[in-house]
């Protein structure tokens, strides 16, 4: 049959893109893509949204596929190639050979990809050219994790994914969400083979830090028949994996103003007294005189003033000051995940005309996390003692405190999440195969659960001796006594924090998509069609928390005591081992802890729900491509406009007024163009350029307007807490893109792409101090709170240029034939008004500030060998540091947090032992480094005089096996 030639001729090229063990290249033209998998389908469904629509004029273009390791680069180099948008991509160069652990590890190699949070023993947060709000699809579906608006990539295996491609500009049939742009996940299909096939892999990967080994193991089973009926295919693909990891950090607190050893006289401050902020008067805002209390306001974008001998009024008295931190904390965090997923694959071909695809994929995760919590205050001015300053500074670099109150904490978190999408897929070749129409629908339904238990211990210790910064970050201190920590008799049993959450999110989405082609003439291809999504989320809550328990720690009995050992490796001259709650054993017997505070038990305990909301996505586009001949070569033309209209109908539940409800209805309609052209200058020189408009959807919970609240848990004078903003608009992005195109060699490339994304109404937190009574709150008691809600207030600017080079010489003698370079260079620059606002959340000026994630540099190199059996790449990422949160306002240190330079060292080896059976081995941070953070805002601060946090980051080894046969 027709329809059998041309699936059997894409398997054929798939099958050796993903290339078995096989020693030699070979080159081949490829077919177009025909796997009987989904097409544009308004958005869903984007396997290659226009990526086919416009024939190369040239055979020089067509696809050199080549096998081994190799073959997952060229791979990838195909297909920026061949399509029409600007796309980066990772293959799998076989079944399961994916180098990574998850998703996001393999797009760190991506081209203006920069990869964040990388605790856990895994990456596990991506930007795509600074921004972090990318597109999340499933073979082109829009997917999510329960209430979110992204799915959560880390938990899709490596071993389940043929390719992942990174779309920096969009078309009109692809779904208009995503200012950073979309990436979209490809599973395989039954008839992404000739017939049979099955592919196993197991690993065994050992945690250096958690000294854990963890497997990880996958299974792919593929078969195909031609019946009676068609073409018939059915594929089954899991996947399991496990780590246990250890995560530990060190932190130097915030900075709060101290008086010197000599205050002056009036003031009603004893030396080296902390000094808390006054009161403001409710009418005017100025600071009520009080004996002891400063007029400075907590919580300001510099901070404040750290020139010698700066000032402020305390009771009426000029009075310097000093800055110094509040604490010094250790956070020993003890973690296990397990992520199991599976896809099925179901498609029938039964005449050359038509191809049907069913597929179900799941994606689960479990995981826990207990974390060992020493905590110490180093504010207090008893017994005062000259502390050592930053030279030309009021900044204090070590001091001596005495008569200290510290808290240990024993938290236990345990998580779990299960995705399920469903879909039905029919397309369809018409009009002679000119045309092609193709439906799509697809259920999915995604539920996260997560309960926190917490239990504190607490003493006051004598004496404790700090260093804020003992060198490269990171503190120094130990109490006079160390050994104590470890004596559970002296810790007395404080306070008790049990909360529970539930999210779910489901949509039900339909698509359908026609277009018609011709093969010559100005007009080659119109396209359209329509798509309706059905979203449905909600979160439900509960949280009890309890004062003081007021008896010993030795006296809860066997089992409910843990004390941890070697912190921090040797690399910090901190304590390295304290006793606390054992959290483990609270999660296990959490009624009976919960008696003994006389809260409710599990018998007593409800979720309340908080919010649910119900949003109706209708979008529909028309889109045309066009060729033309300018002095002799062809330009070719992407043209479309996609009209989409969005109605959100939320209900919020007030868990501090009996759960009252309070009901929201938002509604927006936009028409979105793009354009795009690409002129192929030579055979080998290619440029494009691309306009369009995408936007970023509010976060569900950003719209709810109820509160979150933490008590007065740092003595500042009130507590913290947030709140949604129900009429959240869409942020809107104008996105201009030119990218030059060199493809040298077969094999090889240099790409060039700069770009400017013009952002309208982005988010930004305002904080603002409210009077909140009755508000439940029990530990850190208090009714005022420093609200901080979302709003539409900044525009910015963001603008860069990346480069992406790919070269494999063909000139290189003897072994050093096989040898190749990937890599690529990002420069970013980024611009935003930030409003600025007064306690009564009244504006008072704007300033500008860089976006947050976006680092002005990052680049990566891959040095990769394929020759023979053997196989290898050795990748290098780095970052320029970046502003990654502001800290919540409550101190007096500069607002923003900032990381510093990010940085990895990654091998993997295969080794093919036979035609179907494969070794690999891999190796991550292999310079161990480490994840830091430090305050700055503009000028001020910076790593040594305001470092915050150090985390020591894993560094793993994995040794596997693989066996392949098809």
């Amino acid at each position: 049959m027709a329809t059998n030639r041309t699936i059997l001729g894409t398997v054929s090229v798939l099958a050796l893109l993903a290339g078995g063990p096989a020693f030699a290249q070979s080159t081949t033209q490829s077919t177009p893509p025909s796997d009987g998998g989904t097409t544009a389908a308004s958005g869903d469904n984007t396997a290659a949204p226009a990526d086919t629509a416009i024939p190369s004029s040239n055979p020089e273009t067509d696809e050199i596929v080549v096998k081994g390791v190799r073959a997952s680069i060229v791979g990838a180099l195909n297909v920026r190639k061949n399509s029409t948008q600007i796309v980066d991509s990772i293959v799998a160069e076989d079944v399961g050979k994916l180098p990574d652990n998850n998703v996001i590890e393999a797009l760190q190699r991506v081209t203006g990809v920069q990869v964040t949070n990388r605790s856990g023993g895994e990456a596990a947060g991506i930007s795509i050219r600074g921004l972090p709000d990318a597109l999340t699809t499933l073979n082109g579906r829009n997917i999510f994790t329960a209430a979110g608006q992204s799915f959560s990539l880390q938990d899709i295996s490596a071993n389940l994914i043929k390719s992942v491609d990174v779309y920096k500009t969009r078309a009109a049939d692809q779904i208009e969400t995503g200012l950073a742009g979309q990436v979209d996940v490809k599973t395989r299909r039954p008839f992404d083979f000739d017939g049979f096939a099955i592919s196993g892999l197991a690993r065994g990967i050992y945690n250096e830090q958690a000294d854990s080994y963890n497997p990880n193991a996958a299974l792919l089973v593929s078969d195909r028949w031609t019946t009676g009926i068609g073409d018939i295919g059915v594929l089954v693909n899991g996947s399991y994996s496990k780590t246990n990891y250890r995560d530990m950090t060190a932190t130097a607190g915030a900075l709060v103003p101290f008086a010197t050893l000599n205050p002056a006289a009036g003031t009603g401050l004893v030396p080296f007294q902390r000094i808390f902020p006054a009161a403001t008067d409710p009418t005017t805002g100025a600071f009520i005189t009080a004996p002891g209390l400063g007029a400075w306001q907590v919580g300001t974008d510099a901070g404040l003033a750290t020139a010698p001998g700066s000032s402020m009024l305390v009771n009426g008295v000029s009075t310097p000051y000093v800055l110094s931190r509040d604490a010094v904390f250790s956070s020993d965090l003890y973690g296990r995940r397990e992520r199991p997923s599976a896809n099925i694959a179901f498609q029938w071909a039964p005449n050359s005309s038509s191809v049907y695809t069913a597929e179900a994929f799941y994606s689960g995760f479990r995981g826990n996390t207990f974390n060992s919590l020493q905590f110490s205050f180093v504010d207090f001015w008893d017994n005062p003692q000259a502390p050592t300053l930053y030279d030309g500074t009021n900044i204090v670099k070590s001091r001596v405190a005495n008569n200290v109150y510290g808290f240990n904490s024993g938290d236990y978190t345990q998580n779990k999440t299960d995705s399920f999408v469903y879909a039905l897929n029919g397309k369809w070749d018409v009009a002679g195969g000119r045309g092609k129409i193709v439906a799509d629908i697809a259920y999915q339904t995604s539920t996260y659960n997560t309960s926190f238990i917490a239990m504190r211990t607490e003493r006051t210790a004598d004496q404790i001796n700090v260093d804020f910064n003992n060198g490269g970050g990171i503190p120094s201190y130990h109490f006079r006594d160390d050994s104590l920590l470890t004596n559970p008799a002296i810790w007395n049993v404080a306070q008790l924090y049990d909360n529970a959450e539930r999210d779910h999110g489901s949509a039900i989405t339909a698509t359908l998509d026609g277009e018609y082609t011709w093969d010559s003439g100005f007009l080659r291809r119109i396209k359209g069609g329509w798509r309706i999504d059905d979203r449905k989320a909600d979160v439900s809550t509960r949280t009890q928390d309890a004062a003081n328990l007021g008896v010993p720690l030795s006296s809860l009995g066997d089992g409910a005591t843990f004390t941890n050992s070697g912190f921090f490796d040797g690399r910090a001259d901190v304590p390295s081992s304290w006793v606390l709650a054992n959290g483990y054993w609270l999660n296990a017997n959490a009624d009976k802890v919960r008696s003994l505070y006389k809260l409710k038990t599990s018998d007593q305990l409800t979720l309340g729900r908080v919010f649910q909301t119900d949003e109706v996505t209708m979008a529909a586009y028309a889109m045309a491509d066009g060729e033309l001949s300018i002095f002799g070569r062809p330009l070719q033309i992407e043209a479309g406009v996609r009209f989409v209209t969005v109605d959100t109908n939320s209900q919020f539940f007030n868990r501090l007024d009996n759960f009252a409800e309070t009901d929201a209805s938002v509604a927006t309609s936009k028409f979105l163009p793009s354009a795009t052209l690409r002129y192929e200058i030579t055979n080998k020189l290619r440029l494009r350029a691309n306009f369009g408009e995408t936007l970023r959807r509010p976060n569900y919970t950003d719209l709810n307007p109820n509160y979150t609240l933490t008590g007065d848990l740092t003595n500042v004078g009130y507590g913290s807490g947030s709140a949604g903003t129900a009429n959240l608009r869409p942020t809107q992005s104008r996105n201009y893109d030119v990218a030059l195109e060199w493809y040298f060699d077969r094999d090889s490339a240099i790409t060039v792409t700069g770009f400017r994304r013009e952002i309208d109404g982005l988010v930004v937190p305002v904080t603002q101090i409210e009077n909140i009574p009755n508000n439940g709150i029990v530990a850190g008691a208090t009714n005022t709170f420093a609200i901080t809600r979302p709003l539409n207030a900044s525009n910015g600017v963001l603008k860069g240029v990346e480069v992406g080079v790919t070269y494999f010489p063909h000139y290189l003698p003897g072994p050093l034939d096989g040898l190749g370079f990937v890599g690529s260079l990002t420069v970013l620059d980024s611009s935003q008004n930030i409003p600025q606002f007064d306690a009564k959340g009244t504006l008072i000026g704007q300033f500008q500030s860089p976006f947050f994630g976006v680092s002005k540099l990052s680049y990566n190199a891959t040095l990769a060998y394929d020759r023979g059996p053997v196989g290898a790449r050795v990748s290098y990422v780095w970052r320029k540091e970046f502003l990654a949160n502001n800290e919540a306002r409550l101190f007096a240190n500069p607002i923003g947090v900032w990381r510093t330079p990010e940085k990895s060292l990654d091998v993997q080896l295969t080794y093919a032992l036979t035609k179907r059976l494969g070794v690999t081995f891999d190796a991550t941070n292999l310079t161990n480094s480490t994840q830091q953070t430090y305050y700055k805002f503009g000028d001020a601060g910076g790593p040594v005089t305001d470092n915050l946090a150090t985390t020591l980051l894993a560094r793993t080894f994995a040794l596997g096996v693989r066996y392949g046969f098809r």
